[in-house]
């Protein structure tokens, strides 16, 4: 066994240090999001003398291309912001219920809960009055750095989708799992499932309507998405698809600045969102339970 055992040494020192990695370190700043593409356009936007809502919002618009699966320009969020003072706060711009929704509209005539489309998870029904440009614009005019404005901060993301973005294994799997959920609507299915034929690694995906949507947002303001045509299209469609959000449910829509949460745990602060987001209460419990 001894002439073995210099071996099986250096194999575990080995294993051990390709176990172990540096932290990721930077001396101003750092951005982190589900695509690397994404990212990347948050830490130029820094390097032009961006902060970090400055990033935020440039990232989420990217994301509304590049994660096609979850990039949510038509759906909603939180953000969470603390400033270099301590102070904190919280902006909530989660969906709201269209006025014309009712609490038993998700109740067959069987008195069950409907499944599949029309239920409160698939289908026009189940969609909110979005939230996210506003989220974003109210983000940006109260604690942005006033050096980028909303239209150069959109620019990035307006650009990959009119050139498009290299298709990544990921991105095809997303796809591919999603195809009974894209596939019972007409333009999910032509846009993201390519009428039936799957975009591969390394193919280019492209998405022109998307494109003329973050432009008319560029050049017209984040109320466009509210009270222009892009407002007037999503109207459109719920009305001929049996949606409830309508041009008054959109013309109202206000993102709220809310109060954060604020805990420990082992002598660390935790500030995090409050209600309606349960994330936060969730997380201050558990460390209360466990004795943080």
């Amino acid at each position: 066994m001894k002439r073995f055992f210099p071996l099986f040494l250096c194999v575990c020192i080995a294993t051990a240090d390709a176990a172990w990695r540096e932290p990721v370190r930077a001396p101003h700043g750092m951005v982190a999001s589900t695509e690397r593409i994404a990212s990347q356009i948050g830490v130029d936007v820094m390097k032009r003398g961006g902060n970090a809502v400055d990033a935020a919002v440039a990232v989420a618009f990217a994301l509304a291309v590049v994660y096609p699966s979850a990039g949510n320009l038509g759906g909603g969020g939180f953000m969470m912001i603390r400033r270099s003072d301590g102070t904190a706060t919280a902006i909530d711009y989660r969906e709201t219920a269209p006025a014309a929704a009712t609490r038993d509209m998700y109740v067959g005539p069987d008195g069950e809960l409907i499944k599949g489309e029309g239920s409160s998870i698939l289908g026009y029904r189940a969609s909110g009055v979005p939230g996210t440009v506003a989220g974003m614009a109210l983000a940006l005019k109260k604690y942005g750095s006033g050096k980028l404005t909303w239209s150069e901060l959109i620019e990035p993301a307006g650009r990959l989708a009119v050139n498009g973005f290299v298709v990544t294994h990921r991105t095809e799997k997303r796809l591919e799992d999603h195809q009974a959920i894209l596939s019972p609507f007409a333009d999910s299915h032509r846009v993201f499932l390519r009428e039936g034929k799957l975009y591969r690694e390394g193919e280019i995906l492209r998405q022109p309507e998307l494109a003329a949507t973050l432009g008319r947002l560029q050049k017209n303001g984040p109320r466009e998405f509210y009270e222009g045509e892009t407002a007037r299209r999503i109207a459109q469609d719920m009305q001929q698809n049996g949606g409830l959000i309508t041009r008054d449910d959109l013309r109202g829509y206000t993102p709220k600045e809310r109060v954060p949460l604020r805990g420990s745990y082992r002598g660390y602060g935790i500030v995090s969102m409050p209600p309606p987001s349960s994330g936060g209460a969730v997380l201050i419990a558990a460390h209360a339970v466990s004795g943080g």
